[in-house]
């Protein structure tokens, strides 16, 4: 059995850096992250000011299910990021995304 890295994986599996392949699954995986970020930021945002799911589903006006949705990566929308927002009441360089900065819309 032959051991490969990471990156030889994804060149064999996926593509070559700078082929089209390649180029449309590193924004992908990099699209993901950010949503994952953002997500993770809001709710770490939404319990330091001491609120549950529920509580800023009301203040958004959407289902607690899609607060959990946003707050885990899924369903984000450049809107339901806009809601969030104003709904916690930071603007966009108040979300800490811990070691990685601060957030940074598209």
């Amino acid at each position: 059995m032959k051991t490969m890295t990471h990156e030889e994986m994804l060149d064999k599996y996926v593509g070559k850096v700078g082929t089209t392949e390649r180029d449309e699954f590193d924004a992908e995986v990099l699209a993901e992250a950010q949503e994952y970020l953002i997500g993770n930021a809001i709710k770490q945002t939404r319990k330091k000011q001491g609120l549950t799911q529920e509580q800023l589903s009301e203040r958004m006006g959407i289902q607690r299910a899609a607060v959990s949705k946003l707050e885990s990566g899924k369903s984000i929308t450049f809107s339901s990021i806009i809601r969030a927002f104003q709904a916690l009441g930071v603007k966009t360089a108040d979300l800490d995304l811990g070691e990685y900065g601060k957030v940074a819309l598209w």
